[in-house]
């Protein structure tokens, strides 16, 4: 395949899968162990199947474009898909760029883990630092944010507790979801995407 067609391709299927992970990010369910507001989603899949296929650029640039459809129908001001973005730009990048390293199932383990990890460990000072305060700006005063995790956990008496008790776990589990369904489905579909077959 000549490069012009390749990117072609590679434009083609950046879109298609940031329409996909657009659909995906609207199926969310709540979980009965967090707070109403935090919800399970698998929106991430697309993009880190597409960060394997592609780069790690193309991986961003999906979580870029579902976040900016979802901008549309936001309940949060845009606080929640800002959060979404770079939370799963950081698990994509992190796990594109090792499997560009090496384009092996080792090494895309690794590098899927990894970002996985990167993402868990970062939302701890992305949600104190930056989605917090603008969620208790914008929307709701800190009590009662707080009073949505101490409804489950009533030990919690500040939000860097909340945030380590449940949105670290939460968001690696997450990670390791897209994780797993990835890598069931992408040997199938990578020669697909990239128009080997």
């Amino acid at each position: 395949m000549n490069t012009k067609k390749k990117n072609l391709r590679m434009i083609a299927v950046t879109a298609i899968m940031s329409a996909l992970s657009a659909v995906l990010m609207f199926v969310e369910f709540s979980i009965p162990i967090m707070p109403a507001f935090i919800k399970l989603d698998i929106s991430e899949l697309p993009a880190l199947i597409t960060s394997f296929t592609f780069g790690p650029v193309c991986g961003v640039a999906v979580c870029l474009v579902k976040n900016l459809i979802h901008l549309f129908v936001t309940s949060t001001f845009g606080v929640g898909e800002l959060s979404n973005f770079i939370l799963g730009a950081i698990f994509v990048f992190v796990a594109g760029m090792f499997y560009k390293h090496k384009h092996n199932r080792k090494y895309a383990l690794i590098g899927a883990m990894a970002g996985d990890l990167a993402m868990a460990v970062l939302c701890f000072f992305v949600n104190l630092f930056f989605v917090y305060p603008l969620y208790i700006k914008l929307m709701l005063p800190e009590e009662a944010i707080l009073g949505m995790y101490r409804a489950i956990l009533p030990s919690v008496d500040s939000l860097w507790k909340a945030i380590l008790i449940f949105n670290i776990p939460f968001t690696f589990v997450k990670g390791l979801i897209s994780v797993a369904i990835t890598f069931i489905v992408y040997p199938k579909l990578s020669p697909i995407l990239k128009g080997k077959k």
